[in-house]
């Protein structure tokens, strides 16, 4: 049985610290830096943006990982580090080398990351000048601080924790997230961290981050943007003992799981935080005849900017849905298609039901949450999407973003 703690983020698995603090970069006491530590060194795991545009600590990363160790992630806000050429990945260099000379660790094991305003150059001499003072504060109870530290638009800082039994030992995953605007697969304008003292070969790490991947931050989308710094990592320090995880094994799947369901719920939480987001609603589409036919048209579906608009609205306009579908290039026959709104039918062999249904759906399109499922009446594939309407405070925050 899955537990669920929504306090401790990252420092919830065994030997892991974090801290928080400001250094300059943003206006003076609003958080913007935050280290996440594993007392032991263990496997790490990552997948990137797959932006042509990539930030420095993207380019950085991507190298480090390549040793597949890790021991410490430096992450700021407030200043992407992106498109700053040169100088920008000297600065990421020097986050990651800066970490590792107070830590007396191998630059490697080092992994940074940037959010914020693309193009402006990154203030390094701040970044350094606080870290004695954010090493210094290091704490089991500095998950929540560490969490704060890593937003932007965000309206609220986002953690997760799950706890579950592998080879008879409890084994903890601790995470945080952030991400607000420029929401989409592959990844999104997000940064989510990780950690575990689950005992795991890196190779099935790697496996299980994608997986998790795949099955929750590639399945959300707030406005169909995707950014140049998307970074998901995942750190692994062994403290669980339990027997090391190898892939394709009863252990492996129940790991995925637990990873799954961790990465779930911070996606969520940034579908939910999303820039003005009033409703956040699943797209649910069956009866497929493969799975890559059942994501494109649930992806259709999620970022059309009709449907997000008629979701704001509380509009139940079924027929936007129906014209997403058609349009999804998906071969499809219309007349075995059927729409439900929250469990209510809308559409039935690609017909509406009539203003009654209409009538009954005005309470589903009130809730907060809710789920449009689509049937298209071809085989047995299915796939999902998280989406979430289109206000006009949408408008209104990213018209002002950098001033």
């Amino acid at each position: 049985m899955m537990k669920q703690d929504q306090t401790a983020g990252v420092t919830a698995p065994l030997g892991f610290q974090a801290a928080g603090i400001h250094c300059g970069i943003k206006k003076p006491g609003i958080p913007d830096l935050a280290l996440v530590v594993s007392d032991v060194t263990g496997p790490i795991a990552g997948v990137f943006t797959k932006n042509r545009v990539a930030a420095a600590p993207v380019l950085l990363d991507r190298i480090h990982l390549r040793r597949h160790q890790g021991r410490a992630i430096l992450v700021n806000s407030g200043n992407a580090n992106a498109c700053t050429g040169a100088r920008g990945l000297a600065a990421a260099k020097t986050m990651a080398t800066a970490v590792a000379q107070r830590l007396s660790i191998p630059v490697h094991q080092v992994f940074v990351g940037s959010t914020g305003v693309i193009g402006r150059v990154l203030p390094i001499d701040r970044i350094e000048a606080g870290l004695p003072t954010l090493i210094a504060r290091l704490s089991r109870r500095g998950g929540p601080q560490a969490a704060q530290a890593i937003l932007t638009t965000d309206l609220r800082p986002k953690t997760v924790v799950i706890r579950g039994t592998i080879g008879g030992r409890t084994v903890t995953i601790g995470g945080m997230a952030k991400g607000s605007g420029m929401i989409h697969p592959n990844m999104a304008t997000m940064l989510a961290y990780l950690t575990t003292d689950a005992a795991i070969a890196p190779a099935a790490l790697q496996s299980a981050l994608r997986s998790a991947v795949d099955h929750s931050f590639n399945c959300i989308t707030v406005d169909g943007d995707t950014s140049t710094n998307d970074t998901v990592l995942c750190l692994a320090n062994g403290l669980a003992k339990n027997a090391p995880i190898r892939k394709e094994t009863p252990h492996y799947q129940r790991f995925v799981r637990l990873l799954t369901e961790a990465a779930e719920q911070l996606a969520l939480s940034i579908c939910r935080d999303g820039e003005g987001v009033t409703k956040v609603v699943k797209v649910a589409v069956a009866g497929a005849a493969t799975v890559s036919a059942a994501k494109r048209v649930a992806s259709t579906i999620a970022t059309s900017n009709l449907v997000k608009t008629a979701l704001f609205g509380e509009d139940a306009n079924w027929g936007r849905v129906m014209g997403a579908i058609g349009r999804s290039g998906v071969p499809i026959n219309p007349e075995k298609v059927t729409v439900r709104f929250g469990g209510v039918i809308m559409v039935k062999q690609g017909i509406g039901v009539g203003l009654a249904a209409e009538r009954k759906i005005t309470q589903v399109f009130k809730q907060k949450e809710f789920t449009i499922s689509v049937h298209l009446g071809q085989g047995h594939a299915h796939a999902h999407m998280w989406t979430t309407d289109l206000s006009y405070d949408y408008v209104r925050i990213n018209a002002s973003y950098r001033s």
